[in-house]
């Protein structure tokens, strides 16, 4: 039956029952229902009018918040089932009347605020709210949060897999205002992966890791090939080719922030090792003298970085290739330091720079690496650190006195193992 044909909320003519809601100041004011309707649209006053003694004045009690919601509740139970959705017009208001539709056990009513806010889009503030209140509503209003429930592990790979292809331009180029979607991309990448005291989204399975592995080679690749190709560009068309070069530049550097999340550093520091040489015979030509000075000051943060994991043991080498490592940057970090404080110098506004926190991260890195290689190897690049005008960055002096004593102890050692031989020799 349609009620809401019949009988019209607050129609004193009819009605057989009235309301006194009363608010937090104990001021009632009087509204006139419908037994009928109340009956067959709220199982609570059903079960209240049942009552013989219940008499036909019912109060209610509300804060003046939810005063407004108790009487548009009371006019809702007046509305035809199929006319309830085009009623509600706010999540605000729908989520207050469905807590009280369910206080009040108006299954229509309950059913309808629980269809409309599943559908309707949500503020940030708004997803809290609802988060907090209807996680307190039991499960009826669950569907409701449907949204934000956590994905299986295979969907959530799944997505992962695609942002990560999409992030490093696996399996094609990226479509026009690409590079805004694959730096978002690569943010939710990030994101995902966790770090610090973040839930990581994605276990870096060896399907994961495979995907991601194979998206290092492509991005190290199109960096040295757009790098490469930048000396033979016109100068009218440097602007352009110098963009590309940084953007190319910042997919590798965000390689290497995501790879240490999943123990892959080690691919990172080889590949970066393998392209050094070439990197810096471009940076280093006479055309780009002055000239990039972010592209020079990037290329000093990644590899700190890179210096930083191989110098803290975080990344196992052979000797070699840290040697290798350490001859390949450490001229060129020596030039380029005092070459961009004089510019700071000259131009206060200069905003390309290696702060302290750089600077001191690469000297640290630097002295653990000297003093992890062998001794000859050290004492090569200590004389050579002492024939450089550059001594004060970066300082290797702590390196140094330790390579001193180290040397000192050895010959100690030696010579008392020679005597300790010579001994033995004369008592046979």
């Amino acid at each position: 039956m349609q009620y809401g044909c019949l009988k019209s909320f607050g129609d004193k003519g009819t009605s057989d029952v009235v309301f006194s809601l009363r608010n937090s100041e104990g001021r009632p004011e009087w509204f006139y229902s419908h037994s009928s309707v109340l009956v067959s649209k709220s199982r609570f006053f059903a079960d209240r009018l049942s009552n013989p003694g219940s008499g036909s004045c019912i109060e209610i009690h509300c804060s003046d918040s939810t005063y407004d919601h108790h009487v548009n509740l009371l006019r809702l139970l007046y509305l035809p089932t199929d006319s309830l959705l085009d009623s509600l017009d706010s999540v605000q208001s729908a989520l207050a009347v469905l807590q009280l539709a369910i206080a009040f056990r108006c299954e229509d009513v309950t059913n309808c605020c629980i269809q409309y806010l599943e559908a309707v889009p949500w503020e940030d503030k708004e997803e809290e709210q609802i988060v907090k209140e209807v996680s307190e509503l039991g499960p009826v209003a669950m569907p409701i949060l449907a949204r934000i429930q956590p994905v299986d592990l295979s969907a959530t790979k799944n997505v992962f897999i695609s942002a990560v292809r999409f992030a490093t331009s696996i399996g094609g180029s990226c479509p026009p205002f690409g590079d805004e979607l694959k730096t978002s991309a690569q943010e939710q990448v990030e994101f995902m992966l966790g770090g610090d005291e973040d839930t990581p989204l994605v276990t870096a399975d060896d399907e994961v890791k495979s995907v991601v592995k194979s998206g290092l080679p492509q991005v190290c690749s199109l960096f040295e090939n757009e790098l490469s190709s930048f000396l033979l560009v016109p100068d009218i068309t440097a602007e352009i080719a110098e963009t590309r070069i940084l953007q190319c530049l910042s997919d590798v550097e965000w390689m290497c922030n995501i790879l240490p999340k999943m123990d892959l550093m080690k691919d990172f520091v080889c590949s970066w090792g393998g392209m050094s040489r070439k990197i810096l015979e471009i940076v280093e030509d006479k055309k780009l003298d002055n000239a990039m000075w972010v592209l020079k000051v990037k290329l000093i943060e990644v590899t700190g970085k890179v210096l930083e994991a191989v110098g803290y043991g975080n990344v196992i080498l052979p000797a070699p290739f840290r040697v290798q490592l350490l001859k390949t940057w450490l001229p060129y970090i020596r030039k380029i330091k005092p070459l961009l404080d004089a510019k700071a110098d000259e131009d206060t506004d200069f905003p390309y720079k290696m702060d302290e926190d750089l600077c001191q991260s690469i000297e640290g890195a630097i002295v653990l690496l000297v003093l992890a290689l062998p001794s000859n190897d050290q004492a090569d690049i200590l004389t050579d650190w002492m024939k450089t005008e550059q001594l004060k960055y970066p300082d290797l002096s702590e390196a140094f006195e330790v390579w001193c004593y180290r040397t000192k102890s050895a010959k100690r050692r030696l010579m008392e193992g020679l005597d300790r031989v010579g001994n033995t020799t004369i008592s046979l």
